[in-house]
């Protein structure tokens, strides 16, 4: 079954035109080579005569530097290597508790699901762009086993990439104090770091780079797949941006501080939250839905219904639906299409909230403890 499922994904692979060529990877080590060997502007480098640059913190760039010594073919061996790493744990701490718990196989159904990664559209472009999403969310998601130390993983994600700084929010809002403090005295030490070591690259990104949202891209792209994407494509007035926002953030605050969710459930939510009010949410990026569709589907075992409605929101969000308006995003008429991971990042929102009840990671590596010690007593 496995080796009949990695001939159709690589049958799909070839087929569907979405290769990336690994084309992040290469704006990361070609700024990180002329910033520190040819003593060039970090934030002034542009890729193979490209717009694209450099857009992450100067820490991000501190924490790639190896790449300025490596060669392109083992800068992206290192690349995939890494983030199938980050797919393994991935599975490793959310689906393998279903698995266990329901005392189902583990070997086969988990190299389906890594093969899954690779057709899931997030996943897959991650992969072939060379893109460090998947392994600023193992950071992130690590702090949910690092009782001793929760809050450092965010920290070091929140300065390698600002979209993280959100779950430090959360943190708050989950009145976890001592994690949110760890992760925000984390972030300020790694940026001072940066600071320290490269003080003109600092200036250059916390008082101009940062501001300048055309250096990332055309916010109305249609990969753009946040809230402000569709109203750049709608071309209608730009304050309908932050009503948005302020109306699924005031819902996020809302649940956290009245359901009080596990901090599973919590960090799940707030990465949906995460791709829906970040002004640039390219399609890649979209890999902070992971969580949630893990516990959605988590949630919806044994509820035929629900489990038919999550596998047709993977089957679009593997299908790379959006493009097919890549040419003509704008309008009324694109409005619908354009928009998809839009829509069901909100759906994926409304879907995992209204989980009353969303077990806590204890309980299910427990329940997966007490159903294997139970197994084998009844084995012996």
């Amino acid at each position: 079954m496995v080796l009949l499922a990695a001939v159709a994904v690589a049958a799909f692979l070839v087929t569907i035109p979405t290769f990336r060529h690994f084309f992040d990877l290469g704006v990361y080590r070609g700024a990180v080579r002329y910033w520190l060997l040819d003593g060039g502007d970090l934030y002034e480098y542009r890729y193979q005569g490209t717009a694209y640059g450099f857009t992450y913190p100067p820490f991000a760039a501190l924490a790639m530097s190896p790449l300025a010594i490596t060669s392109w073919p083992v800068a992206v061996a290192a690349g995939v290597t890494l983030n199938a790493a980050a797919v393994l744990l991935l599975i490793r701490w959310y689906f393998v508790p279903i698995l266990q718990a329901r005392g189902w196989p583990i070997w086969t159904p988990c190299a389906l699901l890594f093969l899954g990664f690779l057709v899931f559209e997030p996943s897959r472009d991650t992969f072939s762009f060379g893109q460090v999403n998947l392994l600023l969310l193992v950071l992130v998601c690590g702090d949910l086993r690092n009782k001793r130390f929760a809050g450092v993983g965010i920290g070091l994600a929140a300065a390698i990439k600002l979209t993280p700084v959100i779950f430090i929010g959360y943190l708050i809002l989950a009145r976890r104090y001592r994690a949110a403090a760890t992760a925000a005295v984390t972030a300020a030490a790694a940026t001072l770091l940066a600071l320290l070591a490269a003080p003109d690259a600092s200036r250059t990104f916390w008082t101009d780079a940062v501001w300048d949202t055309g250096r990332i891209g055309e916010l109305s792209y249609v990969s753009n797949q946040s809230l402000r994407g569709v109203v750049a494509r709608l071309d209608v007035p730009v304050t309908w941006w932050p009503a948005g926002v302020a109306l699924v953030v005031a819902y996020w605050c809302w649940w956290v501080r009245t359901r009080r969710p596990d901090d599973v459930a919590g960090f799940a939510v707030t990465g949906v939250l995460a791709c829906l009010i970040s002004p640039v949410t390219w399609v890649h990026h979209l890999v902070w839905l992971i969580p949630a569709l893990f516990l959605l589907f988590g949630a919806s075992i044994g509820d035929r219904r629900r489990l038919a409605v999550l596998g047709v929101g993977l089957v679009l969000m593997s299908s790379s639906i959006v493009w097919l308006w890549w040419a003509h995003p704008h309008g009324w008429a694109a409005f619908p299409g354009s928009n998809t991971y839009v829509w069901l990042s909100l759906a994926l929102l409304l879907m995992l909230t209204r989980e009353v009840r969303t077990p806590t990671w204890e309980s299910r590596v427990a329940a997966a403890e007490v159903l294997s010690r139970v197994r084998r007593a009844g084995a012996a």
